[in-house]
C-alpha cells in the first residue's frame, strides 16, 4: 500500500452505543463495553483453535465469538442467491463463545451468523470462513482435502537463509493479461502456471520468464478475497491491487476460472504455488490485515462492534492507513485472529513468507507472535513488511516500524532510505536521489549498501541484514522509469536507462534482501501513472512488447542476479561479517567504491553517479576480472585490467574481482 495516501474515498460512520444490558444474564456484556476492550480481554478472550466451522464427514461444529451479544444464530442458504435462509439457534459457551453442531455431511453448505447487539440484528459472514460465494458475500463449509490439486506435495526449494532470497513482486493480472503474453488463462491464478509461453520476438512469458531471471521468491500483492472487483460482471474491465479486504483466509475469486465453485478457487491458488514450487521458487503472499475496506461492512464491526478497530481520543475512528480505519492489533481478539490467519496460508497452501501491508499500524508483540507461529511451522518463512511510523494511536514503544526493529528480530522491513536516497522521495515527484543528480547522497546510500546496520535511530534500528529489504521500485508510486522522466526531463532514452540500471545494481549488490518489481528489469512504465491500483489493464500489465526491445537490459539485470546468486559476500549473514568484510574506498563525489574480502579474492564494486567518467583506486595492485561495466554484467569475464587504477564509465557500475 502507498505510505501516506488514500486509496479510497471511504466515509466511516462510528456506531453509538447504548447503555441499555443486551439482556439479564450477569454474562453479557452491556453494549457500552464494545468501547472498552480491555475488558472484553481480560473477560472474554478465547484460546481455543477452533473459531469459524470445524468440517467433519459426519458433523460440522461452528463457533462464533461475540461476547456482546445476547442472541446469535446460524443461517444456512441452499443457493449463494437466496434471500431467505433456515435460522438456527446457536448456545452460549464459553469466554463470549456461540456454537451449533449440524450432524451429517455439510460439505458445500452456504452460512452466515446472525448476531443481535442491542436492539439491533446484523448478518454477517464468518471472519474466519476458507471458502466463500461469488463476491464473498457468504461463507460455505467445505471439505478441504477436496481442494488439493492432483499433485500437491511438501517439497519446497532450498533456501540456507533470507539474505539468499531475491524477491520479485507481481500482481496475478499484471502478469498475464497482455494480449501478446502467449498465455491462455489470462489474469488467472493457473495464469501462473502455464510453461513454455512467447511473447513478441519469441521471448520467455509468464512463468518461464521469472524463472530465467534467477529471483528465489515471488511475492504475490494480494490474493485474499477484496471487496473491489465484482465477479459477477468479469466480462467487464475492472483492475484493483486488491488492498482493500472482505474475507481474509479464502483466496479471490477473480483470479479463479469460475468465482461461483467455493473450492476451485482455492484448488487453483494452490495450483499455482505448487507450480512456482516444482520451478524452484519460493512464494510470498501480501496480507493486508491493517484495515478493511469498509467498517460498517466488515464481519469484525457487525459481530463485535467497534472492538477490532482502533479510535481516536474524540470517538472517530482513527485513520493512520489513509483508508479510513486501523485494525487494533493490539487487542487480544484481532492479534489472535492475525496470527491464526498467517498459520492457516502457511500450512493449507504452503506459503514460503508473508509481507505486511502498512506494518507500522500493528503492534510489536503481534510481529513476534507472527513470526514465532510460522517458524515453528517452516523456520525459512520471511516475515517483512511496511515498517512506516503511521499516525495511528498506539505508543511509540509498541509500533511495529523500522525504529523499533531491533524489538523484532527475524522480521525484515521495506528500506525506504536506500529506496528514496537512490531516486529521490517518493512523495516529492520532482526530488532528486543519488542516481539522477542529486549531489551528498553518498552517506546514506553508503549505510544502505551496508545492510542499514548504521543508519541513524530515527530511521531505523536493524541488527542484521536480513531485517533489510532494498529497493528503488514496487507497485506504489511511480515506476523508477516514470520518476526519472520527471526528474530527467532533458536526458536522453540511454542517459535515463543508464541511470535506471546504476539504481537496481546499487540495490542488487547491497547486503540485506533485495525486492524487485515486476518488469523493472525491462524499464517498466505506467506512463506517468503515479496510484494505478484501479487502473486499466493497459497501464498495469506486464508490456511484454517492451520486454522484447528492452532485452539487453533484461539480461543485464539477469547477470547482476547471477553475481549476487554465486558470490556469497554479497549475501553476508551477519552486522559482524559486514563489518569485517565490506571497505568502503575513497572515491571522488556521487561515486561510492567499497571491497569485500572473500576467501580467494576481493571484490571491488562501484557505483558512478556522474555524468563523467571517474578514477578509482582499486585496494590491490594486480590482475582483476571485470564482471559488470554498467552495459553487460554476469560471471563471465567481459575484460581483465592489470594494476591499481580503473576509469569508471558515467552513471555505471562496475564489478571487478581479483585474480590471485
Amino acid at each position: 500500500m502507498k505510505d501516506s495516501l488514500s486509496y479510497f474515498e471511504e466515509e466511516n460512520t462510528n456506531q453509538t452505543p447504548n447503555d441499555k444490558d443486551l439482556d439479564n444474564k450477569s454474562d453479557v456484556l452491556p453494549i457500552a463495553n464494545t468501547q472498552n476492550p480491555e475488558e472484553l480481554d481480560n473477560l472474554y478472550y478465547y484460546e481455543g483453535k477452533d473459531l469459524g466451522n470445524s468440517y467433519l464427514k459426519d458433523k460440522t461444529s461452528f463457533r462464533l465469538w461475540a461476547p456482546t451479544s445476547s442472541e446469535a444464530k446460524l443461517v444456512t442458504y441452499k443457493r449463494w442467491d437466496d434471500t431467505d435462509g433456515i435460522e438456527i439457534d446457536m448456545q452460549r459457551s464459553e469466554k463470549g463463545t456461540w456454537t451449533v453442531e449440524i450432524s451429517d455431511d455439510q460439505d458445500g453448505l452456504i452460512y452466515t451468523y446472525k448476531v443481535k447487539v442491542g436492539d439491533v440484528w446484523n448478518e454477517a459472514v464468518d471472519p474466519y470462513v476458507r471458502a466463500v460465494t461469488v463476491n464473498g458475500n457468504r461463507g460455505v463449509v467445505i471439505d478441504l482435502a477436496d481442494t488439493n490439486p492432483e499433485k500437491w506435495t511438501n517439497d519446497k526449494p532450498a533456501l540456507n537463509s533470507p539474505e539468499d532470497a531475491i524477491i520479485y513482486e507481481i500482481h496475478i493480472r499484471d502478469l498475464s493479461i497482455h494480449p501478446e503474453s502467449g498465455i491462455q488463462n489470462k489474469g488467472k491464478f493457473l495464469g501462473v502456471t502455464e510453461m513454455g509461453t512467447k511473447g513478441p520476438e519469441g521471448v520467455k512469458t509468464g512463468l518461464d520468464h521469472i524463472k530465467d531471471m534467477g529471483v528465489t521468491h515471488v511475492q504475490f500483492i494480494p490474493i485474499f478475497d477484496f471487496a473491489t472487483v465484482n465477479e459477477l460482471k468479469l466480462n467487464e474491465p475492472q483492475y484493483n491491487w486488491g488492498y482493500d479486504p472482505k474475507n481474509y483466509n479464502a483466496p479471490e475469486g477473480s483470479y479463479s476460472t469460475d468465482p461461483f465453485q467455493p473450492k476451485l478457487r482455492i484448488r487453483e491458488a494452490k495450483q499455482m504455488i505448487q507450480a512456482l514450487h516444482d520451478k524452484g521458487l519460493r512464494v510470498i503472499m501480501d496480507v493486508v490485515y491493517n484495515h478493511v475496506y469498509s467498517v460498517d461492512d466488515s464481519s469484525f464491526n457487525k459481530l463485535v462492534p467497534n472492538y477490532f478497530f482502533r479510535f481516536n481520543e474524540d470517538g472517530t475512528l482513527s485513520n493512520g492507513t489513509g483508508v479510513g480505519n486501523d485494525t487494533a492489533s493490539e487487542h487480544k481478539m484481532m492479534r489472535k485472529f492475525i496470527v491464526e490467519s498467517v498459520i492457516y496460508w502457511a500450512k493449507e497452501f504452503k506459503l514460503d513468507g508473508f509481507r505486511f501491508d502498512l506494518m507500522g499500524i500493528h503492534d510489536v508483540e503481534t510481529m513476534n507472535e507472527v513470526k514465532k507461529a510460522v517458524c515453528e511451522i517452516d523456520p525459512t518463512i520471511i516475515v517483512l513488511g511496511e515498517g512506516w511510523d503511521m499516525n495511528t494511536p498506539l505508543s511509540q514503544d509498541q509500533k511495529a516500524n523500522q525504529k523499533n526493529a531491533y524489538k523484532m528480530p527475524g522480521i525484515a522491513h521495506f528500506n525506504d532510505a536506500i529506496r528514496d536516497g537512490l531516486k529521490g522521495f517518493v512523495m516529492n515527484e520532482h526530488d532528486k536521489g543519488f542516481i539522477n543528480g542529486k549531489p551528498g547522497m553518498e552517506d546514506i546510500i553508503k549505510k544502505g549498501i551496508a545492510g542499514g546496520l548504521k543508519y541513524d535511530d530515527h530511521i531505523a534500528t536493524y541488527q542484521n541484514p536480513a531485517q533489510v529489504i532494498n529497493y528503488v521500485e514496487a507497485h506504489d508510486n511511480y515506476t523508477l522509469w516514470d520518476k526519472l522522466i520527471i526528474t530527467n526531463p532533458d536526458a536522453t532514452e540511454q542517459e535515463r536507462k543508464q541511470m535506471h540500471k546504476l539504481g537496481s545494481s546499487v540495490v542488487l549488490l547491497s547486503q540485506g534482501i533485495p525486492l524487485i518489481h515486476a518488469g523493472q528489469e525491462f524499464m517498466r512504465t505506467k506512463d506517468g501513472d503515479e496510484n494505478s491500483y484501479q487502473s486499466s489493464d493497459w497501464v498495469n500489465r506486464l508490456d511484454w512488447k517492451r520486454r522484447a526491445e528492452f532485452d539487453n537490459e533484461v539480461e543485464y539485470l539477469k547477470g547482476l542476479i547471477s553475481l549476487r546468486n554465486n558470490i556469497s559476500a554479497f549475501r553476508l549473514r551477519t552486522a559482524e561479517e559486514i563489518e569485517q568484510h565490506l571497505t568502503f574506498l575513497e572515491a571522488p563525489a556521487n561515486a561510492i567504491a567499497f571491497s569485500l574480502m572473500t576467501e580467494h579474492s576481493t571484490i571491488v564494486v562501484i557505483h558512478n553517479a556522474n555524468w563523467e567518467a571517474v578514477n578509482i583506486t582499486l585496494p590491490l595492485h594486480g590482475d582483476w576480472s571485470v564482471l559488470a561495466n554498467g552495459q553487460r554484467a554476469g560471471l563471465e569475464e567481459i575484460e581483465r585490467i592489470q594494476g591499481s587504477h580503473i576509469t569508471i564509465s558515467p552513471l555505471s557500475s562496475y564489478v571487478l574481482r581479483s585474480n590471485l
